[in-house]
């Protein structure tokens, strides 16, 4: 003989249980939402220091932006470091400015790559930042380059940048 009343009790359980999921569910989801639309709207470190990168340094020194966006996304003591000759060469960023002026005096009219950046990695600590990232010209990288970079009363600034130039 089959006991129904049991039957009917498991049969109320599952669907207790079932409504109890789809709830979990529908909450767990909302909730997902919620924080998705209210993590779109503000803009992280990682954005604030993307956003330093592609103005001053890709869109500035490598495709031709203006020398103001440079000076804004650089600190005025910032250094780049070569290694030469087993050696280090620091530049400072009025020499570097210096060049690209006279790089884009003697290369006006002749259309340049665009470049375009790979992040490879940002790290941030309270107001000290760094940034490794692959940068390429025509598809094909032409280096790696490490940025530090310290969040300013008036923002993030690169203040070095040490390189690997891939071989031609």
């Amino acid at each position: 003989m089959i006991n129904r009343n049991l039957e009917c009790k498991n049969y109320n359980k599952n669907k207790t249980t079932n409504k109890s999921i789809m709830r979990k569910t529908t909450l767990i989801l909302l909730l997902f939402l919620i924080s998705t639309l209210t993590f779109g709207q503000t803009k992280t470190e990682d954005d604030l220091i993307k956003a330093v990168i592609e103005n001053a340094y890709i869109g500035g020194i490598h495709n031709g932006g203006s020398i103001d966006e440079i000076r804004k996304g650089f600190h005025p003591t910032f250094k780049m470091l070569s290694l030469e000759n087993n050696d280090i060469s620091p530049l400072s960023l009025e020499d570097w400015i210096i060049r690209i002026e006279n790089g884009r005096k003697q290369n006006a009219g002749n259309p340049t790559a665009k470049a375009e950046c790979e992040y490879l990695s940002i790290t941030t600590s309270g107001n000290a930042a760094t940034v490794v990232l692959n940068l390429f010209k025509n598809k094909k990288k032409i280096f790696t380059d490490h940025m530090i970079l310290y969040k300013f009363s008036e923002g993030w600034r690169i203040v070095s940048k040490a390189y690997y130039r891939v071989p031609r």
